[in-house]
């Protein structure tokens, strides 16, 4: 559990993961602590979050109104599925896992991830525009998020818009509702310049949502009086949903009293706790793993708690707080951590060889640093994984290895009857200088276009 709560701290301080920040900015401007969102991610908690589309149709399936919309994987497709909805007023969305991508820009130079067309033919060419190109947001970065599909939808004409969201927040310790008269814009703004603006009810996880729970929201929100019990059974609905699918955050952004009297959700965002994948296979059987770094997907196959970083020492730890500790004091010694890598505690050989790939895939790193305190883990598993990983990968980059605990004899052994050049030290604190040292020199030949080779003292 402890693991769980660091590591995804650390991911949501460290790297955003491309999933919509809204909600955790809005919580932190309301003085809420958050325990899911405010520490998507970017795995540990990998926060797993879904396509808009998908989305749409988890809410369909709930009985919430939603607009008539199907999904595109081809200009052509694109084509026929906006003959299909049999309007020529619609929306085509691209399919990105990250926020803002109505002002974002496709290479090729198309403005926008979320344009209104007037016919299946304008459809076809604005999706031959975005499909298998990148989409740069200012969440995505310069890395942009690839648009692989397009959400087609009707386009309808909403007479006022409203913001609703459901997550988990420890101030309450359980969910919450949360909910404005002020919608389609970005929620965190509204917080911060007019706070009143923000509805907030807590739920008790164990009663439920309750109606007149749901209707004194709808009513705060501003529903007219004829919508209110409308709009509240779209709330529990919601709300259902958010319990039946273990979700983490769900977004709905704007929802909107529509030109025809009915409260309709125009927009969706669900994230789901990844520690609930075990029992929701559906959900996470829908996961895009091309909308994440690759490093995620390999980290997430291994079970192994991964995060990227920018610096030059790859480390590999097990448990979460060493390894927090093993980046810290790599940086008091002028050194910058190339990750974080937690192996856990009940690690095999296999997962050990897994992580030094993982590592070594990062072109940055320079050399390793090993900081294993053995107590459920056994140091010589470790050092099992560690020859197996050095011989098989061939790797020619310095790797020193500080190992204490369980059967650490052992694993020093194995490690000293072995041919490999890996540089032993019991001291956590000399380990630390030594590979720092070791990666400034590596680093300076390959400046200097020099060939280098590491030879143990005897």
């Amino acid at each position: 559990m402890a693991s769980s709560l660091i590591c995804s701290r650390l991911t949501a301080s460290l790297r955003n993961s491309g999933s919509r920040s809204t909600i955790r900015s809005a919580t932190k401007v309301l003085g809420g602590c958050s325990g899911v969102l405010g520490g998507h991610g970017s795995q540990q908690q990998r926060s797993l979050s879904l396509h808009e589309y998908m989305s749409i149709g988890l809410l369909k399936e709930a009985g919430v109104s939603v607009p008539i919309g199907l999904v595109a994987s081809s200009s052509e497709e694109a084509y026929s599925v906006a003959k299909e909805i049999g309007s020529k007023d619609l929306v085509v969305k691209a399919q990105v896992l990250a926020g803002g991508r109505g002002k974002g820009t496709f290479e090729g130079g198309l403005k926008g991830g979320v344009r209104i067309v007037y016919s299946p033919e304008e459809a076809r060419d604005i999706s031959s525009q975005m499909i298998g190109r990148k989409l740069y947001t200012k969440q995505t970065g310069e890395a942009g998020r690839i648009c692989n599909q397009v959400f087609i939808c009707e386009r309808r004409y909403p007479r006022r818009e409203y913001y609703f969201a459901i997550t988990m927040e420890r101030h309450y310790q359980g969910p919450v509702l949360i909910g404005s008269s002020q919608g389609g814009v970005n929620i965190e703004d509204v917080a911060a310049e007019s706070p009143d603006a923000i509805v907030k009810e807590p739920i008790d996880i164990v009663e439920g949502i309750k109606v007149e729970q749901a209707v004194k929201v709808a009513q705060k929100m501003g529903f007219p009086p004829a919508l209110v019990d409308d709009a509240a059974q779209s709330m529990m609905k919601l709300y259902n949903l958010f319990i039946k699918y273990d979700a983490s955050m769900l977004e709905i952004n704007p929802m909107v009293e529509d030109s025809d009297g009915t409260v309709m959700c125009m927009d969706a965002k669900i994230n789901f706790d990844s520690n609930a994948e075990y029992r929701q296979k559906k959900v996470f059987a829908m996961q895009d793993w091309t909308q994440e770094d690759p490093r995620d997907h390999q980290a997430a196959k291994a079970d192994l708690n991964y995060i990227g970083l920018d610096g030059s020492i790859g480390c590999l730890v097990n448990g979460a707080g060493l390894a927090m500790a093993t980046m810290d004091i790599i940086k008091l010694h002028g050194g910058t951590p190339a990750n974080f890598l937690d192996v856990g505690g009940g690690a095999t050989a296999h997962q050990v060889t897994e992580a030094f790939k993982l590592i070594t895939s990062d072109r940055k790193v320079q050399a390793i640093l090993v900081n294993i305190f053995g107590g459920i883990m056994r140091c010589d598993v470790i050092a099992q994984g560690i020859i197996i990983a050095v011989r098989d990968l061939e790797l020619k980059i310095p790797i020193v290895v500080r190992l204490q605990g369980t059967r650490v004899d052992d694993a020093k052994a194995l490690i000293a009857a072995s041919p490999l050049k890996i540089l032993a030290c019991d001291d956590l604190d000399e380990a630390a200088k030594m590979v720092v040292k070791l990666s400034e020199i590596v680093s300076l030949a390959k400046e200097a276009q020099v060939d280098i080779t590491f030879q143990l003292p005897i």
